[in-house]
């Protein structure tokens, strides 16, 4: 191959690159705890992939550690206990904020979350359940849309024009849902605290406040949530009266990323 020639392939190259690791990442996906073993066939079937594929994949991943071959099919491989040692450490929550959502998990015997945004969703990235049977639950690393929920409006308070319209396009309601999303912005803004009554799932209700960094903005968003038939207006402001105590609390300490403890 002529040098002339090279800077022309290298696009192609890489294209069928990116595309290998897609495939490799979606394989992963398929496991879960429900679902903790997968087989050549199901990956085949699940991914669309030519079964030639999906064996040399697997071989791919098998060796780097990723992917154990056992008795019934694939499961997660000692690899990844690197990644997620690693992953843990980067995103611990300091001592005294684990602490403020024990205690006021434990006051309003709600769940307690701790979201924060990533492109048009807000993850979970910690949690303290209610000890009420009936209660809200979310898994730590969750993903959930942006279009509604008291965590989102407080997450996107300082949103761009741009990301509000992404966010309104994802959304059962369409493009027009921005309006909607500026409303429930300046509400929140205003009252300094969200809430929401079964937008995103019937009979759920929830409460959230914004936690700021050092520069004033938005990093992450606190909440209680539960059963909406618990949720009723004098408790929904002792709620939120509770939730922005907390979040002067943890951002008086300073942080610039609420898992960062200050320095």
């Amino acid at each position: 191959m002529s040098p002339a020639n090279k800077p022309a392939d290298e696009p192609a190259a890489d294209g069928q690159g990116v595309r290998s690791v897609q495939r490799a990442l979606d394989i992963l996906s398929l496991l879960s705890e429900e679902r903790p073993v997968v087989t050549i066939r199901e990956i085949a079937d699940e991914t669309g992939l030519a079964k030639t594929t999906v064996i040399r994949l697997v071989q791919t991943l098998e060796n780097l550690g990723l992917l154990w071959a056992g008795h019934n099919g694939y499961l997660p491989g000692p690899g990844l206990w690197r990644w997620a040692h690693l992953a843990r450490s980067s995103w611990e929550l300091p001592p005294e904020t684990r602490q403020a959502m024990r205690d006021l998990g434990g006051r309003r015997r709600e769940t307690v979350n701790l979201y924060m945004l990533r492109d048009v969703y807000r993850v979970c990235v910690a949690q303290q359940e209610s000890p009420q049977p009936l209660r809200h639950v979310v898994h730590v690393g969750d993903e959930l849309p942006l279009w509604a929920g008291a965590s989102s409006k407080v997450l996107l308070r300082d949103a761009p024009d741009s990301l509000l319209t992404r966010v309104a396009v994802g959304s059962p309601y369409g493009e027009g849902h921005v309006k909607r999303l500026r409303e429930w912005i300046d509400e929140t803004r205003h009252q300094g605290w969200a809430v929401s009554h079964g937008e995103r799932e019937d009979g759920l209700s929830a409460v959230a406040v914004p936690l700021t960094g050092r520069s004033g903005t938005v990093v992450a968003a606190l909440s209680l949530s539960g059963p909406t038939v618990r949720f009723t207006d004098d408790k929904v402001e002792a709620f939120a009266a509770d939730l922005q105590q907390v979040s002067r609390e943890i951002s008086d300490r300073g942080f610039d990323h609420p898992l960062i403890p200050a320095r």
